[in-house]
């Protein structure tokens, strides 16, 4: 469960049973008047006693531990509350933070996401998704007076440790990655990871959360990284992943433009379930909702960079947004 990856950093393994990402990658930093936990799991009973486990072995102590959220999806801030000393500091991006607005009824979830149902995506599987979705029923409650905002190159100093931040908006808008120059070693949260892509939807108010992604990644394609701690699973070179992850996006880029080209017309849920994806499943129709929703976020972000780059062209025609390629 825990392994020193560096002298005073050290990894806790927290489970997430029951989704596909298997496991978190919590980070643990020990330094002289004050420690760092980065990122905390679910807010769910396994993943308490998973992290409170490692952190026993650790021997840490509350009153000296501050948290630090690489961003604001449930499985990385869930129970960043309820791991935070007394008095100490939730440290998060500060445009994700300003997002943190508790557990919502499903109404207000559905309000926040209009553009699904316009896009083919039915009210019924939205709340289907927002049942169980554990974006809404394990994240952290309520807003905490310890959350404190972090901006582009604010340094947290832990120890000999400083903590650089960076700002990489497209897997969350205030999406954030965290680098020890001295050393070389990023911690890359979700940004990126090694051997699974990540995630990029549409998110409200974010007019092209995939060209937002593409231009973070390549912001800090050439930092020296000689080790990349990831949010999830293993580690890998950090400056081939970054190109591996650009390749991607330009083959799904052509994959959904290839898609509207021979068939025009076609809604964002019917061009999702035309897309491939690496999953166990026989056929789009048997996707479980969640991954559906994912999936058609994920078409989404990749629909509005066409947009924006004026390849495509949207018409709402029977109560549905509908593409046609722009030539």
């Amino acid at each position: 469960m825990i392994e020193e990856v560096c002298k005073n950093i050290y990894r806790i393994g927290v489970a997430l049973p029951g989704n596909p990402l298997r496991e978190l990658n919590s980070y643990f930093l020990r330094g002289d008047d004050r420690d760092l936990l980065i990122d905390t799991g679910f807010r769910r009973p396994v993943c308490r006693e998973a992290l409170q486990a490692g952190l026993d072995e650790l021997c840490s102590d509350p009153a000296r531990r501050d948290v630090l959220c690489t961003h604001l999806h449930s499985d990385h801030s869930g129970m960043a509350d309820l791991f935070a000393g007394p008095g100490r500091r939730i440290y998060m991006g500060r445009t994700d933070l300003a997002r943190i607005s508790g557990l919502l009824p499903v109404e207000a979830w559905l309000k926040m996401y209009t553009r699904f149902p316009l896009e083919g995506f039915s009210e019924e599987l939205l709340r289907e998704v927002f049942a169980s979705n554990p974006a809404r029923t394990e994240a952290m409650p309520e807003r905490d007076p310890r959350l404190t905002p972090l901006d582009d190159g604010d340094i947290l100093s832990v120890g000999p440790y400083r903590l650089e931040t960076l700002l990489v908006p497209g897997h969350t808008p205030g999406n954030c990655m965290f680098y020890l120059r001295e050393q070389r070693i990023m911690f890359t949260g979700d940004h990126i990871l090694f051997d699974i892509t990540p995630n990029i939807t549409s998110w409200p108010g974010v007019a092209d959360s995939l060209g937002d992604y593409l231009a973070s990644l390549r912001r800090v394609r050439d930092l020296p990284v000689d080790l990349a701690l990831s949010g999830h699973r293993k580690t890998g070179d950090y400056g081939a992943r970054i190109d591996q992850l650009l390749a991607h996006h330009e083959r799904r880029l052509a994959e959904a433009l290839s898609i509207i080209r021979s068939e025009p017309g076609l809604c964002a849920y019917e061009i999702a379930g035309r897309m491939k994806w690496k999953i166990r499943a026989a056929d789009w129709d048997s996707f479980p909702v969640v991954q559906k929703w994912f999936a058609t976020g994920e078409c989404f972000s990749h629909l509005d960079y066409h947009l924006t780059q004026g390849t495509v062209l949207c018409v709402e025609r029977d109560g549905l947004r509908r593409y046609y390629p722009a030539d």
